[in-house]
């Protein structure tokens, strides 16, 4: 069995009028993340994760931003089209979205169901916040770390 792995990262500013989706589940709060399309950051990392292990390029490659086609996409879509350029499926997926809010704990299960029913494997998502230091403990947006192990076979 040959297993890849690949690293992602993202992050996006929060913007006015824009719903806040992460892993594909809207959470509620007042403001959502500035983006081409729906500005999902912890899907758009687990994109890059994907995409990093099998070899295929990042996300800005497979959907620029310069492409109208793209604009408001559902990422989760866009990780549905990646899982379909795979040899093998995903084993699993680790992400930690940093944010001081909103609070994601009690959103988190839907994210891990959703992603999980998308990739067809084992995934985690954890949350912590950057003790208000920087443009994140400032609260101007949310960034993502992920990693995602591809079965090449």
């Amino acid at each position: 069995m040959a297993i890849s792995v690949g690293i992602g990262y993202d992050s996006h500013r929060f913007a006015d009028d824009r719903r806040l989706i992460l892993g594909g589940v809207e959470v509620p709060h007042e403001m959502g993340l500035s983006g081409h399309s729906d500005a999902d950051v912890l899907t758009h990392a687990i994109i890059d994760a994907v995409l990093g292990a099998a070899g295929l390029g990042d996300i800005g490659e497979v959907f620029p931003d310069t492409d109208p086609a793209w604009e408001g996409a559902d990422s989760i879509s866009l990780l549905s089209t990646v899982i379909g350029m795979l040899r093998g499926p995903i084993t699993n997926v680790d992400a930690t979205l940093i944010c001081e809010q909103p609070k994601l704990g009690p959103h988190r299960p839907a994210m891990v169901a959703r992603l999980s029913e998308i990739t067809g494997s084992r995934v985690s998502v954890k949350a912590t916040t950057n003790e208000q230091m920087g443009w994140i403990g400032r609260g101007e947006g949310i960034a993502c770390m992920a990693v995602a192990a591809v079965n090449l076979d």
